[in-house]
């Protein structure tokens, strides 16, 4: 078992994630199996109950995990399933701890950082690599080096290359070379002072991966190499990429990181065969067509905060040869009275999932100007829910119709709390989460567009559609497409007569990727060309990329030969 520690310095975001995604993306590719892990230093549980705001979207797992949004970078770059043994926080790091304490595990010793929280978290490193049953385990240190917090997983990881001995652990530290405009010059000091701080704490790394505005030159790479203590070779460009970020293994692979983990590892591999990826990136350089798609949400300043949605619009769009422009739409600007104008000359509407009651007209107005004005609709969670309620007032004519998490009161509760959830007390880890499976009516648009009967889905809810009112709604041509194999619960709605109006109570984008879309958002992004163009844009059938013949193997792998031999970026 060979291990992989992803750190970061100088500032945060600065794409470790994205960097130990690409890097598995590399290793899979050259055949080796792969499991990606995230360390996060905050002491929060997980991130279920942060605002958006402050820390992005939070990403569903198959068993329920609420984790970072980088482990939507892991699934969507990799082949790998995730779970909740691949995200770690402090917090969980600590609470184990303590209750370890109360059990009377430690025998009576005191409890401390060291060895005890660093036990544990060496103890979830193992944990992985013993189930997963991979080559390389990549795990990434979230936070910057530094961190207070951030201390006890930094001394962890040292003490276990300590444990698995020299040549099973490769630290690569993700670092920032930044550009001084005034002085047309890129400087080098951060990156010292940030590998200077890691080997206070006892951590040499052997590879620098430096994020960078402009390339680096031989000079800068040698001053680097030289007083980093890195060898030459290993100092790894990684410059902002010009159109997506899909572009960041390609752009690694040409700087050799592959090749040099495997050669530091001593694994005999072959070159990495990236012909799924180059033609990803010739259809988001190059697409023959293009569409506009409005989001409202109530987070739109921040593009983390609905970052999976976003990724599956542009899978969608990679797999339709087509350019997703993406319009974010601040819901509360369209409960004004010329909010609507901003809703004119989109393709296709998007309603994404969220809580509280900020912003909720502003999305109901937007179902209903879908409805109306018959623009592709796609609603997802939250997005479903308020074209339910919009349907209520305007169709079945029940004008206070609303969800009990908006109004308690309401008469009509088209929209409520699951009977489940009605004696939760506890916020986190609470709600209805994870993958749960769907069963899809035939004859409806739904089922054409899925090909299937049966799917499974991540969810993340508290409330859901009102059984009461099914009648109503279906005599009405509201049609309930997918419930839950017992027909207890709502999950897919759809309307008749309308070129694409559909919602799902559960999140389709977590499972998207850029090679396998969900077929949701390529039904919507197909059906919001035909809306703005008028003309039928026909979808890849899946798999939307196809696999490489035994001839494109062949050239794929000279190709990765030539791409991966050393550059000298001053010429």
């Amino acid at each position: 078992m060979k291990y992989i520690f992803v750190t970061g310095g100088v500032v945060s975001s600065l794409g470790k994630g994205l960097t130990a995604a690409a890097l598995g993306t590399l290793l899979e590719n050259r055949g080796l199996k792969v499991a990606l892990q995230k360390f996060d230093p905050y002491l929060n549980v997980d991130p279920g109950t942060m605002s958006p705001t402050q820390h992005g979207e939070v990403y569903v797992l198959d068993d329920g995990a609420e984790t970072d949004l980088d482990l939507g970078h892991y699934e969507r770059f990799t082949s790998t399933k995730l779970t909740r043994r691949n995200s770690t926080t402090s917090g969980q790091v600590y609470q184990e701890v303590l209750n370890n304490e109360r059990a009377g595990t430690y025998l009576g010793k005191t409890v401390q950082v060291i060895p005890h929280v660093t036990d544990e978290i060496q103890r979830r490193i193992l944990q992985l690599a013993t189930d997963s049953k991979v080559d390389v385990v990549i795990t990434e240190i979230g936070g910057t080096v530094g961190d207070i917090e951030g201390l006890p997983f930094l001394e962890a990881i040292r003490e276990f290359a300590l444990d698995v001995g020299p040549g099973n652990v490769c630290f690569i530290h993700v670092t920032y070379v930044p550009f001084i405009k005034a002085a047309g010059e890129l400087k080098t000091k951060p990156t010292q002072q940030s590998v200077a701080k890691l080997r206070e704490i006892g951590i040499t790394p052997h590879l620098l991966v430096c994020r960078c505005e402009q390339p680096l030159n031989k000079e800068l790479r040698s001053k680097l190499s030289l007083f980093c203590n890195v060898p030459y070779e290993a100092v790894i460009e990684e410059k902002d990429v010009e159109h997506s970020i899909y572009e960041v293994p390609l752009m690694l692979q040409r700087e050799r990181l592959d090749d040099l983990v495997c050669k530091y590892f001593q694994i005999v591999a072959p070159p990495a065969n990236m012909f799924q990826w180059q033609e990803v990136i010739r259809r988001l350089v190059a697409p023959q067509h293009r569409v506009r798609v409005g989001v409202v949400g109530k987070y739109t300043g921040l593009a983390d905060a609905y970052k999976s949605v976003h990724e599956a619009l542009v899978h969608a769009g990679i797999a339709s040869d087509c350019r997703v422009q993406i319009e974010p739409i601040d819901a509360e600007e369209v409960e004004k009275a010329d909010g609507l104008e901003l809703l004119k000359g989109l393709g296709g509407i998007l309603v994404p999932g969220g809580f509280g009651n900020r912003g909720i007209e502003g999305k109901i107005r937007a179902a209903r100007y879908a409805r109306e004005n018959e623009i592709p609709y796609l609603g997802l969670c939250l997005g479903m829910q308020v074209a339910t309620i919009e349907f209520a007032r305007n169709i079945l004519g029940l004008k206070s119709a609303n969800s009990t998490e908006f109004d308690e009161l309401t008469p009509d509760p088209v929209i409520h709390l699951q009977e489940t959830q009605r004696h939760v007390k506890r916020k986190g880890g609470s709600m209805r989460l994870g993958a749960q499976e769907s069963a899809i009516r035939e004859g409806t648009l739904t089922r054409r567009i899925y090909d299937a009967a049966l799917v499974s889905e991540r969810h993340r809810h508290r409330y859901e559609f009102n059984n009461l009112y099914r009648e109503r709604f279906e005599a009405r041509g509201f049609v309930i497409s997918a419930t839950t194999p017992d027909d207890q619960l709502v999950e897919i709605i759809e309307l008749k007569d309308h070129p694409f109006f559909v919602a799902s109570q559960f999140h389709p984008e977590f499972q998207s990727k850029p090679t396998k879309p969900h077929p949701l958002f390529v039904g919507f992004i197909t059906a919001a060309h035909q809306r703005q163009h008028h003309t039928p844009l026909v979808p890849i059938i899946a798999p939307p990329i196809s696999a490489p013949t035994a001839a494109e193997n062949r050239a794929g792998a000279v190709a990765a030969r030539i791409s991966t031999r050393p550059v000298d970026a001053a010429q």
